[in-house]
């Protein structure tokens, strides 16, 4: 599809042909075709009530659980920037916090602010908007448990606020109309000692260092529990504990954890997942679904 844009028709940064994989954690993937920073909500509002409607949005926050596909993404990928990533305490117990902010901005300043409950988000690695499109959770914690409303621009550039109720939240997913970006959302806490609060940011910190492979390029988790199991055990089970295809590998540390090891492509990346969940279905009878999300064009053979 081929897709022209004025560049100086926006004050934020618009660039053509814009690589992705330095941007999301697996480092591996193609381009966007284009990439937009808005430098703010109007500037985000102008731009897509000006995009012809058949071109297609998607959202990008820190690329934490995400595989853009080496053929890359069509259409405009939004970035979010420091215009959209600032927290402020509204009152007591809540947080007006930007759709760029990241979870830990939010968990810190709800400490200093003494607001408890969402120190879960600490230990999610990506943004606001992220948390709320997939219902982020984590050591107990939901979105859906501390989100009180959020705004959106849609894509035909309006600007709509949709409470927690009109986004049908369910495990790791919820229903943003497709193309929308969350720009804002207010989460609700309860009142807290701020060190208690830091102890707990702690422990949660300790177990993620002790359980996952955090200093390697990865997704975060791969697969969705399914309902009574843990996907990390049906994977080991089925055998696929450190098991390679390409430069892609399952984690030895966590299995529901994917590795780029060096030069995987995402195409290795999609495979060996796809090959982890054929064998767990051979083994336990179970679907795995992707919890991480693939997006763009594939590319035969895994390069462009």
């Amino acid at each position: 599809m081929s897709l022209t844009l004025d560049q100086t028709a926006v004050r934020g940064k618009l660039t053509a042909n814009a690589p992705l994989a330095p941007l999301v954690w697996f480092k591996a993937g193609g381009h966007a075709q284009w990439l937009f920073e808005p430098k703010d909500l109007a500037d985000l509002q102008d731009f897509l009530r000006g995009l012809d409607r058949a071109v297609p949005v998607m959202a990008l926050g820190l690329g934490s659980n995400m595989i853009v596909r080496d053929g890359g993404v069509p259409g405009v990928v939004i970035r979010l920037g420091k215009a959209f990533a600032k927290v402020a305490k509204l009152d007591d117990v809540t947080l007006d916090c930007g759709g760029g902010a990241s979870g830990i901005l939010v968990s810190s300043t709800a400490r200093d602010a003494g607001i408890a409950g969402v120190e879960f988000l600490r230990s999610i690695p990506g943004t606001v908007g992220g948390f709320v499109r997939m219902n982020g959770g984590a050591y107990g914690g939901e979105v859906k448990d501390i989100l009180i409303d959020c705004d959106v621009v849609l894509r035909s550039g309006e600007l709509v606020p949709l409470s927690n109720a009109d986004l049908g939240y369910t495990y790791r997913h919820s229903e943003l109309p497709e193309g929308a970006v969350v720009v804002s959302a207010r989460f609700k806490g309860r009142p807290g000692e701020p060190a208690a609060i830091q102890a707990e940011m702690d422990r949660i910190s300790a177990a993620r260092e002790a359980s996952q492979p955090l200093r390697s390029k990865t997704g975060g988790s791969t697969f969705k529990n399914p309902e009574g199991h843990a996907a990390w055990k049906l994977v080991d089970e089925a055998g696929c504990r450190g098991l390679v295809l390409g430069g892609a590998q399952v984690s030895e540390k966590h299995t529901n954890f994917l590795l780029n090891t060096g030069e995987a492509s995402s195409e290795d990346i999609e495979n060996l997942g796809d090959e982890v969940r054929r064998r767990v279905k051979e083994k336990s009878g179970v679907d795995l679904e992707w919890e991480i999300q693939r997006v763009g064009q594939r590319v035969e053979g895994g390069r462009p």
